[in-house]
């Protein structure tokens, strides 16, 4: 597979284009991973089959796993403390929200 990785369109440093690295793969493996994790879950298969998927599952590298990414802020890159519904830090979210850039976002009164 000699497919070109996207980059993200923010600040890059290795720890970003390892976790965009790892979300390529996964996207790329992803239904050959639901087809053997169905495998291995149907109990109509017979065990040989199933234990043949279970074996194919564990020589695939762990980066074509799922929960191998982690949220980064789409700004800074941060891995902490980020927001994911914006997809952002903390900190960004709130420099963004203070300066009018998310809609629907206003500061909180009581």
């Amino acid at each position: 597979m000699a497919t070109k990785i996207p980059t993200p369109g923010c600040f890059i440093n290795t720890m970003i284009m390892r976790d965009n690295f790892k979300r390529h793969m996964a996207a790329e493996a992803e239904a050959e991973r639901r087809a053997l994790k169905h495998i291995v879950y149907n109990m109509t298969v017979p065990v040989r089959a199933r234990i043949q998927a279970q074996l194919k599952l564990a020589v695939m590298p762990n980066y074509t796993r799922m929960n191998q990414s982690k949220n980064r802020c789409v700004v800074s890159g941060k891995g902490r403390a980020v927001l994911s519904e914006f997809k952002m830090s903390r900190h960004q979210f709130r420099m963004a929200a203070q300066n009018g850039e998310l809609p629907g976002v206003k500061r909180a009164t009581w």
